[in-house]
């Protein structure tokens, strides 16, 4: 973790964020040796293509599909309620 002043903020925006977008360091952001703020990384994330790239394809056949499909909708009923009632 990295620790910066204030006016060392100011002065090198830039190299500072740089570093956390590409290393994922954390930045702990002083002023007058009181810490202020933190600048860290956003969370990882990933897209959909890359969150079923390790699952085998084909996960459900047509049937099991199907039958899935019917059985998650079970429960549900058609018509609105108001959920104020």
């Amino acid at each position: 973790m990295q620790t910066v002043s204030a006016t060392e903020l100011a002065r090198n925006t830039r190299e500072i964020l740089d570093k956390v977008a590409s290393r994922g360091e954390t930045v702990d952001v002083l002023r007058n040796q009181i810490l202020i703020a933190q600048i860290i990384p956003p969370p990882q994330t990933m897209n959909a293509a890359q969150a079923l790239a390790g699952l085998a394809f084909p996960a459900l056949t047509a049937a099991q599909a199907s039958a899935w499909l019917k059985d998650s909708k079970e429960s549900f009923q058609d018509a609105l309620r108001d959920p104020w009632a």
